[in-house]
């Protein structure tokens, strides 16, 4: 079961079945999905990924959460942990990857930045030792937001015909 994370102005909770609409919102916005995958997702795909999310936090004890603004209660992204086990080279093997995606409406409000600073406190508190990041050489607000949090680059990939930027980020307290 996901914990409850909360933050100044977000709360970091598991998806609920509730969250479908929300979440579809999300992922069906070209805004949104233009640097991840480069196509809005069908509801189909929507449904998927709220499935795959649940199923980090059943199998690997960590995952996504989505973030809901405290005062609206409106959903406005995800940001989380998760194994893809991605056919990409160098590979990520067993360690943990840090995404986000953030409705429009939410961008440059700080918001990004405050959801991953608490996933990744949660990451560094649970003994993760490292958190690995993928981000589209284009998506120039993700790569300040990653090197913000303390990711620094390590390789330079092609993943599913795209280019991606690698990046690491070792927990505060590992060795």
């Amino acid at each position: 079961m996901p914990p409850v994370l909360q933050t100044q102005r977000l709360i970091l909770r598991g998806h609920t079945l509730g969250d479908f609409v929300g979440c579809s919102r999300l992922w069906t916005n070209p805004d949104v999905t233009r640097f991840i995958g480069g196509r809005p997702s069908t509801q189909e795909e929507v449904w998927s990924r709220i499935l795959r999310y649940a199923g980090h936090w059943q199998l690997l004890g960590f995952g996504y959460f989505v973030g809901v603004d405290r005062q609206s209660n409106e959903i406005v992204g995800e940001f989380g942990l998760a194994n893809f086990h991605r056919d990409i080279d160098p590979p990520f093997g067993d360690t943990p990857e840090a995404g986000w995606a953030m409705l429009p409406d939410y961008h440059g409000k700080g918001l990004a930045r405050e959801a991953m600073e608490a996933v990744l406190h949660y990451a560094d508190t649970t003994r993760i030792p490292k958190t690995v990041c993928m981000i589209d050489p284009a998506n120039a607000a993700s790569i300040r937001l990653a090197g913000t949090l303390g990711f620094r680059e390590y390789a330079r990939t092609t993943y599913q015909k795209h280019s991606s930027i690698l990046f690491e980020r070792p927990a505060p307290n590992a060795a």
